[in-house]
């Protein structure tokens, strides 16, 4: 069903503004009126990563007046895979200058913003009030569902996209939405985040670039209807792409108790998760060098890297074996893999969690003589092995 309008029209367009635009003028659902609307609206984008580069880029082609960018990242390298909005001459630098730079350079006339800030349950509201609109482009659980609870707090509609590989996820979340438009927030699709460790992020699982330039320009256009009241929004809906395979398909989302009045009653209890599906506290970090002389020495322990096949052919530490946290976490007999009960293991990932998970595994199981590698493989290839690339 249609949705109102969110922004009013702003001024007559000028000239320059009738000839820029004049390919969205040409539109039925856009108009005129509609290239006003744009141009009044204040839009928040969170995250100038994978899904903030195309974005904000779009945002800025299609004349959106006001544009924040929230971003307190630097561009690394392994960013330029599909962060179109950065260049190799941004490596180093915060994420949210080099945006900013891009999107001026695309639209002088577009009031563009950067905040250099991590957004937070203490700062999302003051970092969010007095937009009309926030697109969330986060990679991570904390800061999704803040931004949630944020949102709806203020009324504003929230456009929101997951990724995952070569899958993704897309919607608007908005409890607080006209009657006659599904009010449906983030813990109604997903009542308490998971546990730590527990969903590889994409420097651990990969991400196809592509994908994300097509989602972004999605959440992008879901904006531009929003904005202008065009066209039939995602509220109520949510779209499930698969690049590997190249379809998508459409879930019906309905209010599920986790908000009254609007408002998020908190996050619902998780359920009882398999053994290993609990934070790891307690397990002794061994740092890199330590491992290295220990290695070297008699007796040396058992490392495990528990990463991923992909990641254990771009390096390992030397004579490790390899499990997959996955495979691990699907309750293996582990003595038919050769690991006893009182032999000293060191659990290896990229930069932790995950071998934090595989040690509240091992520990649920009676192996007690744990430890994790600090910093992970990032770390050992630091002060270890700067022979081996990083990723």
């Amino acid at each position: 069903m249609p949705v109102p309008a969110l922004v009013s029209p702003g001024p007559p367009l000028s000239r320059g503004q009738t000839t820029r635009y004049a390919r969205h003028l040409l539109l039925p659902d856009v108009g005129e009126t509609g290239q006003r609307r744009l141009l009044a609206a204040r839009v928040a984008v969170v995250g100038a990563g994978g899904l903030g580069s195309p974005v904000l880029l779009y945002l800025a082609a299609a004349g959106v007046g006001t544009i924040t960018v929230i971003d307190d990242d630097v561009v690394e390298v392994t960013n330029l895979q599909r962060q179109v909005v950065h260049s190799a001459d941004d490596v180093g630098r915060p994420k949210v200058d080099s945006a900013v730079e891009a999107v001026r350079a695309l639209n002088p006339d577009c009031q563009v913003v950067g905040l250099a800030e991590r957004v937070t349950a203490a700062s999302a509201e003051r970092l969010l009030a007095g937009h009309d609109l926030v697109l969330d482009g986060s990679d991570t659980f904390d800061t999704r569902y803040v931004v949630d609870a944020a949102c709806t707090a203020l009324g504003v509609p929230l456009v929101w996209a997951a990724v995952y590989r070569s899958a993704a996820h897309l919607t608007t979340f908005w409890p607080g939405a006209p009657e006659g438009v599904p009010a449906v927030g983030l813990r109604d699709l997903f009542p308490h985040p998971p546990p730590p460790g527990s969903v590889p992020a994409c420097g651990d699982a990969g991400v196809l670039g592509a994908l994300v330039g097509q989602v972004g320009a999605m959440m992008a256009g879901e904006a531009i209807r929003l904005i202008t009241g065009s066209g039939r929004p995602l509220c109520g809906r949510l779209l499930y792409i698969d690049a590997a395979t190249s379809t998508q398909r459409e879930i019906p989302l309905a209010p599920s108790g986790a908000y009254v009045d609007g408002l998020p009653q908190g996050l619902m209890a998780p359920p009882a998760g398999p053994p290993g599906s609990g934070a790891d506290e307690g397990t002794p970090l061994i740092t890199p060098t330590d491992l290295a002389d220990r290695l070297a020495a008699p007796s040396p322990p058992t490392v495990l890297d528990v990463r991923e096949a992909a990641e254990v052919a771009i390096g390992v530490v030397p004579g490790a074996r390899h499990l997959p946290v996955g495979e691990l976490t699907d309750d293996p007999d582990l003595r038919s893999l050769g690991l006893e009960p009182d032999q000293e293991l060191v659990l290896v990932c990229k930069a932790g969690p995950r071998a934090h998970l595989a040690a509240d595994v091992l520990r649920r199981e009676g192996y007690q003589r744990l430890s994790v590698l600090e910093g992970g493989m990032l770390a050992w290839i630091d002060q270890v092995a700067p022979e081996l690339p990083r990723y």
